[in-house]
């Protein structure tokens, strides 16, 4: 809400796009689900699981987006980047395994740019990988993914407490909690959506609220999987 102290770069002009073979690279800025659509109307398979999701290839990157029990990361060959002192650096795939992890990566809290990615893609039939894509578009409608506007799933899942965090929260009887215009969805105990004119503030609230709750009644902690930029003071 109070904005960010910075210069905001807008990255859409990055698109260009390489296919050598199965390779594929792309610009930080071009669509991952656009991408996702070029693969598969050249039998190039491998990018499915992400079809339908907002943000782009850099985003995808930097968030070690997943979904359907694939991640980014598992694809992923290679990523060019500016480091802290605007030097043009690549991390390559043995890098890619020691470096990223579940939501995570090592682009996270540092001042790195990514440029592109380059994706290790798989060759099949195109109509075999879009029956897959459609499907789950269909499943993230289904979900109400695109009801409302969000950042998606809120906190992270942990293995360890043996259900998804959405079920967690819907077990505590969160969900349609509100602030201002900020809800936690009916339809989805993990997603918080702007049902109007939520501001950042409204949505953090709720965000510490539910950790709160589930820490007192349950013992566990929720991590958050969204990223809280700009000036929070």
């Amino acid at each position: 809400d109070k904005g960010i102290r910075g210069m905001v770069i807008d990255m859409h002009n990055l698109t260009e796009l390489n296919f050598q073979g199965s390779r594929c690279a792309a610009g930080a800025g071009l669509s991952i689900s656009d991408l996702a659509e070029i693969a598969a109307e050249k039998n190039l398979s491998g990018l499915d699981f992400i079809y339908g999701m907002p943000g782009t290839v850099g985003g995808a990157v930097w968030m070690n987006a997943r979904c359907y029990d694939v991640s980014i990361s598992d694809i992923l060959l290679q990523v060019d980047y500016l480091d802290e002192n605007l030097e043009l650096k690549s991390l390559e795939i043995n890098e890619i395994t020691e470096n990223f992890s579940y939501k995570s990566s090592p682009f996270q809290n540092s001042g790195r740019v990514i440029l592109s990615a380059a994706f290790r893609l798989e060759k099949r039939s195109k109509k075999e990988i879009w029956e897959k894509m459609e499907q789950h578009k269909k499943d993230r409608e289904n979900k109400g993914h695109y009801r409302y506007p969000s950042a998606g799933s809120v906190f992270k899942n942990n293995r360890a407490f043996g259900k998804p965090t959405g079920v967690i929260i819907d077990s505590l009887g969160l969900k349609g909690y509100s602030i201002g215009d900020a809800k936690i969805a009916d339809f989805h105990g993990n997603i918080i959506v702007n049902t109007g004119q939520a501001s950042s503030e409204d949505i953090k609230k709720i965000i510490s609220y539910t950790q709160k709750v589930t820490q007192e009644k349950l013992g566990l902690i929720l991590e958050p999987e969204i990223q809280f930029i700009g000036d929070w003071g």
